[in-house]
């Protein structure tokens, strides 16, 4: 209780320090509207049903995305663990292109799929899918040898070793490529929605583009507003859950 206090008083600080500086002229409120002004469009765009429906858009472009590349990546990410070929061939090759900007698979998603839903698919898959790969490969690398040492003389073989020893002792490293790969792919889609312009459904990030085409600055903080919110909500709802439950399985949890 004491945290959340700690966290509101702060926050409601900032927002008393902005519009003092608003209204003090300290900058122009065209560039930098007051909270107030921010408020009363997000109130309108509740009401109407903008924010909401743009809202439903993107979560559903990004959880498909997302899934495909959490499916796809993670026995990808075993295969790099085990076998020394992949690990030289798709392992470099997911550790190189998880340097590239998310915003570069714009450019060639828009020249293989034109202005489709299959190029934010793209976009959001590419922006899981190596965090996934990296993770996966570094949590099995990362037990100890002994466990699988320990699991043959058991009796434990093959397959068996992978799925029931090897896999649950790199979760916490799996969770944690996840929660990086949700947010590159979070990213990815944000910057896939303000470039690719499509019928079948505007999201958050084309709200953000219309802001700024129409000079709307309310429009452009309220919007980015709900996209920190998405993402602070995504990470205490999905995340810190299981992160917690693994600290208290494994024993590493701090008092």
């Amino acid at each position: 209780m004491k945290r959340f206090l700690s966290a509101a008083a702060f926050f409601a600080t900032l927002l008393i320090i902005w519009e003092i500086l608003v209204r003090l002229n300290i900058w122009s409120p065209v560039l930098v509207p007051s909270p107030l002004t921010v408020s009363e469009y997000l109130l309108g765009a509740v009401r109407d049903g903008t924010l909401y429906d743009a809202a439903i858009v993107t979560l559903k472009r990004l959880v498909l995305g997302y899934t495909f590349g959490i499916v796809l990546g993670l026995p990808i990410g075993l295969l790099t663990a085990r076998f020394k070929v992949w690990q030289d061939t798709l392992g470099l090759l997911a550790l190189g292109l998880q340097t590239l900007p998310s915003v570069c698979w714009v450019p060639l998603a828009l020249i293989w799929f034109g202005q489709t839903e299959t190029a934010m698919f793209f976009v959001v898959v590419m922006g899981t899918l190596w965090s996934m790969i990296i993770a996966t490969d570094n949590g099995v690398r990362s037990i100890p040898p002994i466990y699988a040492r320990a699991a043959r003389t058991m009796g434990s073989r093959g397959l068996h070793t992978w799925v029931k020893v090897m896999l649950p002792a790199s979760l916490p490293f799996i969770v944690g490529g996840m929660k990086q790969g949700w947010a590159f792919a979070w990213r990815s889609l944000m910057a896939a929605e303000i470039y690719v312009t499509i019928l079948s459904g505007f999201g958050l990030g084309h709200l953000l583009h219309y802001g700024r085409e129409l000079n709307a600055m309310e429009q452009v903080i309220g919007v980015m507003f709900i996209i920190v919110v998405i993402g602070l909500l995504a990470d205490k709802i999905m995340f810190s859950p299981w992160e917690r439950f693994l600290h208290r399985r494994w024993g590493t949890q701090g008092k």
